[in-house]
C-alpha cells in the first residue's frame, strides 16, 4: 500500500484495496511491535541453541515484557520456520542384573521430595567419538532436577559410579541419609560402590528389573541431552565430547533451562528459592 501513496490519495488505495483507514492506522501502530516481537523471539531460539521450543520460549519472552501465549509464540516460530531439535525414539533395555545384592525399589517412582538431599538418582550412558565411546554417569538430586555429580570414562566400570558418587558428595557437603536410585546394572551392585553407600551414610534403592520408568527422571535427562547435544554431532575426540557435556550440563542445563517441573524455572534457581525461603521462614521464626 506504501509504494502507491505517492501515486494516489491513501484513502482511494485503501478503498481499492477493502481495507479500512482505521485498520490501515491500526497496523501501523502495530508492526513496530509485532517486528520487535519476531526479532526477539528469534533471538532467544538461536540463543538456546534450537533446543527449545515454544512451552520454554514464552516464558522468556514473557519476561522481556510481552503478554503472549504459547500459541502465539508457536505461531511466530512457525511463520520464522524454526523448530526446535526433534527427540527421536529410543528403543533400549538393559540386561537385568541377576546378582542377589540387587536393593529393593525403594523409591518405588516416588519422584517429588520437599526438599533437597532426600533422594538422588543415577544413571549412565555413552557418546560415541572419534576416539572410541565416552561413558557418562550422572547424579540428579530429584529436588529440583539438578545434575549434582557427574564424571566421564572410556570405560564403563565400578570406577565410573563410584567417582561419580564422590563428586556429587562433595558438591553437596557430604549429607547423610539420602535415598540413591539407580537400575541393577553391576557397576550398581559391586562391593566398592555399595560399601561407598554406607560409609556416607546413605541407603540403596534400584528398579524393577528391565523396568526403566522406575528411574524415569534419569532416563528423561539423557534423553534431552542426546536429542540436544548427541544426535547429529561428530566429536572427534573425548575431550571435544567432555567440553560440549560441561558447557551443556554446568552451564546451560542446570543454570539456564527451564525445568515444567520446577514451575518453569531452572534446577539452580529453584533451589535457590527453597533456600531463600526456608532461612525467610527460620529468620521469622527466631
Amino acid at each position: 500500500m506504501k509504494q502507491h501513496f505517492a501515486s494516489y490519495p491513501m484513502p482511494l488505495v485503501c478503498r481499492q484495496l477493502n481495507v479500512s483507514v482505521s485498520g490501515y492506522y491500526a497496523w501501523l501502530r502495530r508492526e513496530p511491535k509485532s517486528n520487535a516481537l519476531f526479532d526477539n523471539i528469534k533471538a532467544l531460539y538461536w540463543w538456546h541453541k534450537a533446543r527449545l521450543g515454544a512451552p520454554s520460549l514464552v516464558h522468556d519472552i514473557r519476561d522481556k515484557g510481552y503478554d503472549v501465549s504459547e500459541r502465539t509464540v508457536s505461531r511466530v516460530l512457525q511463520k520464522l520456520g524454526l523448530r526446535s531439535k526433534a527427540a527421536r525414539k529410543c528403543h533400549y533395555r538393559a540386561a537385568p542384573n541377576q546378582s542377589h545384592d540387587v536393593a529393593p525399589n525403594t523409591l518405588d517412582r516416588q519422584f517429588n521430595p520437599d526438599k533437597p538431599n532426600l533422594v538422588w538418582v543415577t544413571d549412565i550412558t555413552y557418546i560415541k567419538t572419534g576416539e572410541g565411546w565416552l561413558y557418562l554417569c550422572v547424579i540428579i538430586d530429584l529436588f529440583g532436577r539438578k545434575v549434582i555429580g557427574r564424571q566421564t570414562s572410556h570405560r564403563i566400570d565400578r570406577h565410573l559410579v563410584c567417582n561419580t558418587l564422590k563428586n556429587a558428595l562433595f558438591r553437596r557437603q557430604f549429607p547423610k541419609g539420602v535415598l540413591l536410585h539407580s537400575d541393577r546394572g553391576s557397576q550398581y551392585c559391586s562391593g566398592d560402590f555399595k560399601r561407598l553407600v554406607l560409609r556416607h551414610g546413605l541407603s540403596q534403592s534400584m528398579s524393577r528389573a528391565g523396568n526403566c520408568w522406575d528411574n524415569a527422571v534419569a532416563e528423561s535427562f539423557f534423553h534431552t541431552l542426546k536429542t540436544h547435544i548427541i544426535h547429529d554431532c561428530d566429536y572427534k575426540t573425548r575431550e571435544d565430547a567432555n567440553k560440549a557435556l560441561f558447557e551443556y550440563i554446568e552451564i546451560y542445563y542446570n543454570r539456564v533451562r527451564r525445568h515444567s517441573t520446577n514451575g518453569w524455572i531452572s534446577p539452580e534457581q529453584y533451589e535457590k528459592q527453597y533456600y531463600l525461603n526456608n532461612t525467610f521462614i527460620e529468620a521469622s521464626t527466631v
